[in-house]
């Protein structure tokens, strides 16, 4: 896999000058055995008078600016390169007794597991009960690695793909019923379709690496995922947007229970409602060759 580097610039614009109040970014990535950072920087237009870093509940990094100005422009840059190898598809190094669903965490790790096997959204109908058991076999064992692969390559096959720009997912249900939605509500529902099957599962935001023009939807942006956790492999990366299933092209930025938790970006300024003229946001995802051994 070669090294990538991501340039992702977010401008907010006013029609007049604001005060700016505190702002939170989610841009660096998380140093894993799959990714290695090797090169990062953020740089903010006009200058904040603080910029401090730290880590959240999760483990993320997050930057916090603060201001002590007004201006009628804000501009956050940043730039990375990532040594990025991803482990590939999950069977050689899943525990043999969780290679069929149903299985049980161990005992050990449910209590920290918890929280992310809980549904965290409505499904009266229990609509997404009935979509997860599709992918159920009636007549053989199913095998769990098939059937997470199978439910993610049906969204990407037979669900449409809309990019929206307001924050907020829709409830898994009415994407179920809508038949579409942004990368953010795919993720979203496959997390609680596995979460109805007893799977632990939580939220993923990053960037999405396409080699050829128009290979993956979801570009140009920042991108969401999910992951869903096997005994013996970890946490495993899917994408129900492009059917990825081996976490290639995938670059993970911050994970999270729900995706109010790892919003990329935030911050307030103080003015009029018709002050914000908007924002625009401009992600580049490219390929280097690989480093000299």
């Amino acid at each position: 896999m070669p090294i990538l580097s991501v340039r992702h610039v977010t401008t907010y614009r006013y029609r007049q000058a604001v005060r700016l109040g505190e702002h939170r970014i989610l841009c660096r990535p998380r140093d894993s055995q799959d990714q290695r950072l090797l090169d990062f920087g953020l740089r903010i237009t006009p200058e904040p008078s603080s910029l401090h870093w730290r880590q959240d509940v999760f483990g993320n990094q997050l930057a916090v600016a603060q201001f002590d100005l007004r201006s009628r422009e804000l501009v956050f840059e940043s730039t990375l390169r990532l040594d990025h190898r991803p482990p590939g598809p999950p069977d050689r190094w899943i525990e043999e007794q969780a290679r069929l669903y149903p299985f049980s965490y161990d005992a050990e790790e449910m209590p920290d597991l918890a929280r992310c096997m809980e549904r965290h959204y409505r499904d009266p109908e229990r609509a997404v009960d009935r979509w997860a058991r599709r992918f159920l076999h009636e007549d053989r064992p199913t095998g769990t690695v098939g059937l997470l692969a199978a439910m993610a390559e049906h969204v990407r096959a037979s669900f449409t793909y809309l990019r929206r720009d307001e924050r907020g997912v829709q409830e898994p249900a009415e994407t179920l019923r809508l038949g579409s939605g942004t990368c953010r509500d795919f993720a979203v529902l496959m997390m609680e379709a596995v979460r109805s099957l007893g799977l632990a599962a939580r939220f993923v935001t990053g960037y999405l690496h396409s080699r050829r023009a128009a290979s993956h939807q979801g570009g140009g942006a920042t991108h969401a995922w999910m992951q869903v956790y096997l005994p013996g492999a970890g946490w495993v990366e899917y994408d129900p947007t492009n059917g990825i299933t081996d976490g290639r092209d995938l670059l993970r930025v911050a994970v999270a229970r729900e995706p109010r938790q790892a919003v990329p970006l935030s911050g307030s300024y103080t003015g009029f409602p018709a002050d914000s003229l908007g924002m625009t946001v401009e992600v580049e995802v490219g390929a280097e060759a690989d480093p000299p051994a």
